[in-house]
């Protein structure tokens, strides 16, 4: 039989609830019946007691006790309840004449001796000779009968041991009987509210067993409901936000793929126009259409490039160099380099640089490659008479590098797709300027590997500003407070 979840947890509480109730049960009949057995030996005290005052007024009247010297008739009516009770009556009992004792009718004046006082009663003379009773008797009560300050006499009861009595035996045993039933109940009860709470407990589990077939499946659109406000509730929760992010990364898969084969479609096709020009004669193979075979090559060759970085970058593959770098001196000489480039596009460059060193630990090669990839894009798409702006400060424990130009810039809640694969705003962002749509997914996977972020934002010169934050070693900002 295949054990559910449910019948196990069931089990379970069935199993701790029968042990519980079985113990409680049977230590409560032990000590039921332990308790039994000292309250009649402590109400055989007490009627040892009476017996002794009893015996201490006949002995005053008459002088001394004989009569009662292997005399089992005159003790067993000495015994008798009437006479036992008689002390609390009158405080001073008319004495129990031996010779001339109460009249008797056919039956026996009161009830028998229940407990079987008689039976375990001893007793010694002032010399200690026996009178009634075993003549060895066990240790147990003992009571002195004293008269005028004189012990004439020792009585002995042997105490219970164990209840063998049938009136007290059927007592004990109707509560032993009584509490048994109950612990039946109580199991039944417990395995009926056992098997209810399973079934209610693991009812989430149902449906997130469900959702997450339908998600092996494909249907990464299902979700799971989430019942109770608990430790189930948040696993549904966490399917649930599993499921969207597998969801959100398919149609990026399914998105990209598009993207891919629509960027790598447009060079080739290029290419094969080119050469099937060539083959009919069309146009000749010159210069110039070695040229512009040429640059469709390098064009594909670039983007080939660009999704083999994002393929190791996402493989965490992409190998690093950190070292020691004053990211000061890093974007002075790649400025120099682009000081030519700017000037022939039109462009102003201006850079706000601190005076002193501001160290990271971080390769430079790839640092580099950041910072050239934005400067790219501002050359390429900043208009021409327009402006770039560099600026490097410190704030806290992180360097700040912004790199803002002018018009033009991007729509308005626009700026965060900019870091996403193959995304184009407009024309003035489009392939005709060379770019491949992936420079700025790469820069975000650069920077995230050196524990960084980079944000796009609204350019205070009209176009677009990125910022990119780094963590810097700690005894520059010590050097700089």
């Amino acid at each position: 039989m295949r054990l559910t979840i449910a019948k196990k947890i069931a089990l379970a509480v069935i199993g701790t609830v029968i042990l519980s109730i079985g113990t409680m049960t049977w230590v409560v009949s032990q000590n039921l019946q332990r308790g039994f057995v000292a309250y009649l030996n402590e109400m055989q005290a007490q009627d040892l007691a009476e017996l002794a005052d009893m015996l201490a007024v006949q002995y005053r009247q008459r002088g001394n006790l004989e009569l009662l010297r292997h005399n089992p008739e005159a003790l067993r009516e000495l015994l008798t309840p009437k006479n036992l009770q008689s002390q609390f009556e009158d405080d001073r009992p008319p004495p129990y004449d031996f010779h001339h004792p109460p009249p008797r009718s056919g039956r026996r004046q009161g009830p028998p001796d229940p407990f079987g006082f008689g039976s375990r009663l001893s007793m010694q003379d002032e010399s200690g000779r026996p009178l009634f009773g075993p003549p060895n008797p066990q240790h147990g009560l003992t009571k002195q009968i004293i008269v005028d300050g004189q012990i004439i006499g020792t009585l002995q009861l042997t105490p219970f041991v164990n209840i063998s009595n049938t009136n007290a035996s059927i007592f004990v045993r109707g509560q032993v009987r009584d509490m048994l039933w109950l612990a039946v109940a109580l199991i039944l009860f417990s395995g009926l509210l056992a098997s209810w709470l399973a079934r209610q407990l693991l009812r989430p589990v149902a449906s997130l067993r469900d959702v997450t077939q339908r998600i092996a499946q494909g249907q990464l659109e299902a979700r799971a409901p989430v019942i109770n406000n608990d430790e189930l509730g948040e696993l549904a929760q966490h399917v649930n936000g599993m499921a969207q992010a597998l969801e959100v990364n398919e149609k990026q898969r399914r998105r990209m793929i598009a993207d891919v084969s629509h960027e790598l479609r447009t060079p080739l096709s290029v290419i094969r126009g080119e050469i099937e020009a060539l083959q009919d004669g069309i146009r000749q193979a010159d210069s110039a259409a070695l040229s512009s075979l040429h640059a469709e090559v390098l064009q594909l060759n670039k983007l080939v490039d660009d999704l083999h970085q994002l393929a190791l970058a996402d493989a965490g593959d992409l190998h690093y160099q950190p070292q020691r770098v004053d990211l000061v001196a890093l974007v002075q000489s790649i400025l120099f380099r682009f000081q030519s480039r700017t000037e022939k596009a039109g462009l102003v460059l201006k850079a706000i640089l601190p005076p002193e060193n501001i160290d990271i630990n971080a390769d430079p090669n790839r640092i580099t490659q950041v910072i050239t990839n934005l400067l790219e894009n501002s050359v390429r798409y900043t208009h021409s008479g327009g402006t770039i702006l560099v600026t490097l400060s410190v704030h806290y424990q992180h360097v700040v590098l912004s790199i803002a130009d002018s018009a033009p810039g991007v729509p308005e809640g626009q700026h965060a797709r900019l870091f996403e694969r193959l995304y184009r705003v407009d024309e003035a962002r489009s392939r005709e300027r060379g770019g491949s749509g992936l420079g700025l997914s790469i820069c975000k996977a650069l920077i995230a590997a050196h524990c960084g972020e980079i944000d796009a934002m609204p350019s205070s010169l009209g176009g677009v500003q990125v910022v990119i934050k780094l963590p810097i070693i700690l005894e520059t900002v010590v050097g700089q407070i």
